[in-house]
């Protein structure tokens, strides 16, 4: 679970998030939609503890545990996973190192004896054949090259692999075609969970056919402004957010 309490936000001493609230429940999909410059992606990044985002009042807890007071990997290790809106490069650096690298870390931080590395190769091919992820793209420097499907799709391998109890999806939908947003949704979709929440940030209704919210999250000027259902996406498609930003 998510909990999100009067959340303030300044990036550069220019405030962003303004008061903001709210809940995710466990195996909860939640969408928070809202114009550009509404604080959508400084919500996400706040939530995942990368540097330049001041908090300056609120709490976030995960899983009844504050951890607004926790570097990013701390964040990381205690189930919390950022799908980036632009995935970063990283030359030089295997993918299968990296990914190796990262579970270990994680294991390493919760206790858990670190894979062998006949276990985890096992582990990630099985993982990358039933999200349809190639296996020269495991050989490969760590996204370099990689179109913006393949990217979006390592990071649904590395979510599958990581196991994380809260997923956040900062526009993972942006600069896919369909083919490529069907194959990520599908393996976003495997991995609800009863026991794994999820915000869904994007713009567009497209995304939410494939990976259908519980509820719909309208943010505006750093506060959510309107909660509903799915049917509320499909709303705001129609008629825009003039309404809540005015409302704001």
């Amino acid at each position: 679970m998510l909990e999100i309490k009067d959340l303030h936000v300044t990036v550069g001493e220019k405030p962003i998030i303004d008061g903001l609230n709210l809940i995710v429940s466990d195996g909860e999909v939640a969408a928070i939609m809202g114009p550009n410059g509404s604080g959508k992606s400084t919500l996400s990044y706040a939530i995942s503890g990368r540097a330049g985002y001041e908090i300056t009042s609120g709490s976030v807890k995960l899983n009844g545990e504050e951890i607004l007071g926790l570097p990013a990997d701390e964040r990381a290790a205690k189930g919390l996973f950022l799908a980036f809106q632009y995935p970063l490069e990283i030359p030089g650096v295997t993918t299968m190192t990296f990914l190796k690298a990262a579970l270990n870390s994680q294991r390493k931080h919760r206790g858990d004896a670190e894979l062998s590395t006949p276990d985890f190769i096992k582990r990630v091919r099985a993982a990358a054949d039933k999200l349809g992820v190639p296996q020269d793209m495991l050989r490969r420097a760590f996204n370099v090259g990689f179109s913006g499907g393949e990217k979006k799709r390592m990071e649904v391998l590395q979510m599958a692999l990581l196991e994380p109890t809260f997923g956040i999806l900062d526009e993972t939908d942006s600069g896919l075609d369909i083919d490529a947003l069907r194959v990520v949704s599908e393996g976003v979709n495997a991995l609800r969970s009863p026991k794994r929440g999820f915000l869904v940030i994007t713009h567009y209704q497209r995304l939410l056919d494939y990976i259908v919210p519980d509820t719909v999250h309208v943010m505006s000027k750093g506060k959510i402004v309107k909660t509903g259902g799915k049917d509320l996406a499909l709303e705001l498609e129609k008629n825009g957010y003039r309404d809540y930003v005015a409302a704001a």
